[in-house]
């Protein structure tokens, strides 16, 4: 079973408009869409819509939700397989607005406050339901809502791994930093480390506490040398593996037994809104078949590139990966 948990899940409300965005004008909307979001939630729509093609485990996606809330309804509408925890506030509306080239600006709420029982309900959750598969992943994806301390990944993480269950982190800002801080000042066996990180070039820098600007701009320019040293880094202290989405440069993989990176193909970029998630649920659906770490970089960039094709929150369905545009992967 592959679980995903989203502390700050959302309506993800994409606008579309018709011509470039006008700051203080009055702009005309050619589309606009609800649905339910949040990074698992989008990681684990891409893996239960693989999961028949690539036999997959059974998915689910936790989250702090009323049942009664109109983000539970587009759940069950989307046929996301999902447990929720209770809670009091209504699920946040994040607004994304595209342009006809691509341009994304997104606008996200704060989210629901959780408190101690919350918090420690969603954890139990994931927890319990990960153990029910003798192949488990649990991916931890996503801010953290309004009340809930910046190690809560750092504790959840340790829970999992108490009960022998791999984990993946995807997450920004204070969460990472806090991370980050404790790698620094922890041991090799720390508990707390993910045996998957998925940061991008900005986040890598904040786990490091360095300009992640410029290893992003390096890799625009064809520098991958900068990401696979930071990258190598947070292995040497024990996190298992480490995929750095670089948005049009492609993604980077570290793991002990090596560094690899791949170009994505050439694509129309028509919404940025899910592609990260998207690689990170390729990543896992590889990691699930057993491929090597060449090839579920491939898969990752694959799923992450779809995403990125598609109009608004548009996400890669059953990718047929024999089908997929050729994708260069290079050790470093």
């Amino acid at each position: 079973m592959i679980v995903t948990l989203t502390m700050n899940p959302s309506v993800d409300r994409t606008a579309d408009v018709a011509g470039p965005l006008e700051r203080g004008g009055v702009n005309r909307l050619s589309d606009i869409t609800d649905v339910a979001g949040g990074k698992g939630i989008n990681v684990a729509r891409v893996l239960s819509e693989a999961a028949p093609k690539y036999a997959l485990p059974e998915v689910l996606a936790v989250a702090p939700s009323s049942h009664s809330d109109p983000f539970a309804a587009m759940l069950g509408g989307a046929q996301i397989p999902h447990e929720l925890v209770p809670v009091a506030d209504p699920v946040r509306v994040n607004l994304t607005v595209t342009e006809p080239d691509g341009t994304t600006t997104k606008l996200n709420a704060p989210g629901a406050e959780l408190g101690d029982t919350a918090r420690n309900s969603l954890v139990d959750t994931v927890v319990t339901a990960a153990q029910r598969s003798p192949s488990p992943w649990a991916a931890l994806c996503g801010s953290l809502p309004r009340g809930c301390p910046p190690d809560f990944y750092l504790e959840a993480t340790t829970a999992l791994h108490d009960v022998g269950v791999p984990v993946a982190l995807d997450t920004s800002d204070a969460p990472l930093e806090t991370l980050g801080a404790a790698m620094r000042a922890g041991s090799r066996e720390s508990s707390f480390l993910p045996d998957l990180i998925k940061p991008n070039g900005l986040e890598l820098g904040q786990l490091l506490g360095i300009d992640g600007s410029v290893l992003e701009s390096g890799s625009e320019a064809g520098d991958f040398g900068p990401v696979a040293d930071a990258a190598r880094e947070l292995v040497d202290v024990g996190v298992g593996a480490v995929l750095v989405t670089l948005g049009g440069a492609g993604a980077l993989l570290a793991t002990p037994d090596g560094v690899w990176s791949a170009s994505p193909p050439d694509i129309a970029v028509r919404s940025t809104v899910g592609a990260g998630d998207s690689s990170l649920a390729g990543y896992l659906l590889a990691a699930h078949l057993e491929l090597d770490p060449p090839e579920r970089l491939r898969w990752s960039v694959a799923h992450g590139s779809v995403a990125a094709s598609l109009p608004g929150t548009g996400l890669p369905h059953a990718l047929d990966m024999d089908r997929a545009p050729h994708i260069d992967v290079i050790s470093h």
